[in-house]
């Protein structure tokens, strides 16, 4: 079976001798020392000046929104994952959706002002395949009408444009370190922030608003364990190869299609040092989607509709109109790419889709 993606797994041997360590400790959780030096770890990579690991990507957008005092219209996109959604509506708030851009599937800037100019609590986007937002125009904006922005960064880890790491735009972004990304702790995320109040009222955010035996403000557990953090640190060892061997896929992937006029291929700008995350194809309709994925199914190969339905379509969302996202949500799939998918799979799923 060739699926969408295959959580990386590291050598058996590494994690072993990870484990010894947490073990030899005796301590599991509670920002424990291998979670620690992890942070420090992932600093020093995604060159930012602070990162916190939590739980999950989802409990990252949440503290995130709950350290900014958000409370009422949240600027968002309409094409993402639905924690992104669901995020903002858990935190009692309203989503705002603004259409995306055709070409990088982000959010339209040139639509954004149109909501600020009606009021907005903050401004919520996904660096969607971890293709940066057009961060400079979004930071203009958030200055001028003073409304924060945080960035959901799930799928943009290592991504930097005109040589900046991604992650130190906006007020805050967030990862997801979920088994399916290309770093990953089986389950967990993070934040960063670059305003050092707002770091450490996230830190107290997620660790039930107190330090010790003295309480600051409310708080919740968004702390992750050492068990996990030893995997992240496994994981990490790998990164240069993963990323590599994503980077060869990718290329052969598009190699192959990017002749092939009926088929939409993600464009990676010249600034944009990528991930190679994910690889969308927008095909020519949905009756062509659902034919080709019968035929994916037929040959045991798994795509995915990564992202349908396009999100202002959700039945518990108050409906509008997004005519892009819409459209290419109902005829985009990501083919499958993962750090050991053969030459030869890759192939047959390429041989599937041209036929």
């Amino acid at each position: 079976m060739i699926t969408v993606t295959r959580a990386y797994l590291p050598r058996e041997e590494r994690i072993q001798e990870q484990l010894k360590a947490v073990w030899q400790s005796g301590i599991l959780t509670n920002n424990g020392p291998q979670l620690r030096e992890l942070e420090r770890r992932l600093v020093k990579f995604l060159d930012t000046k602070g990162l916190q690991i939590v739980t999950n990507g989802t409990i990252a957008i949440q503290l995130a929104l709950r350290a900014l005092e958000v409370k009422g219209r949240v600027l968002t996109t309409p094409y993402s994952y639905v924690a992104t959604t669901n995020s903002i509506l858990w935190e009692y708030c309203e989503p705002v959706f603004i259409d995306i851009d055709p070409l990088d599937f982000n959010v339209n800037v040139e639509l954004i002002e149109h909501q600020l100019k009606t009021g907005a609590a903050a401004m919520l986007f996904t660096h969607v395949y971890g293709l940066p937002c057009k961060v400079d125009r979004i930071e203009e904006l958030s200055r001028k009408y003073n409304v924060p922005v945080i960035y959901d960064a799930a799928h943009a880890f290592g991504v930097r444009v005109n040589g900046q790491s991604v992650l130190n735009f906006g007020d805050v972004s967030t990862l997801s370190f979920h088994a399916t990304k290309i770093f990953h702790m089986v389950e967990g995320g993070a934040m960063v922030a670059k305003d050092q109040a707002l770091f450490d009222k996230l830190f107290l955010y997620k660790s039930f608003g107190h330090i010790g035996d003295t309480y600051f403000q409310l708080g919740i557990n968004g702390k992750t364990s050492e068990v996990h953090s030893a995997v992240g640190h496994c994981v990490l060892d790998d990164i240069p190869e993963i990323l590599e061997r994503r980077k060869l896929q990718w290329l052969y992937y598009h190699d192959k299609l990017s002749a092939l006029k009926q088929f939409q291929l993600l464009q990676i700008p010249d600034e944009v040092e990528y991930n190679y995350s994910y690889f969308p194809v927008v095909l020519p309709s949905e009756e062509f989607l659902k034919m080709k994925m019968e035929l994916f199914r037929e040959n045991d190969i798994l795509p995915r509709r990564y992202f349908y339905p396009s999100l202002n379509e959700l039945p518990f969302v108050d409906a509008c109109d997004c005519p892009v996202s819409s459209s290419v949500s109902r005829k985009v799939i990501c083919l499958p790419l993962y750090h050991d998918l053969s030459l030869d799979d890759q192939n047959k799923v390429l041989s599937v889709l041209i036929s």
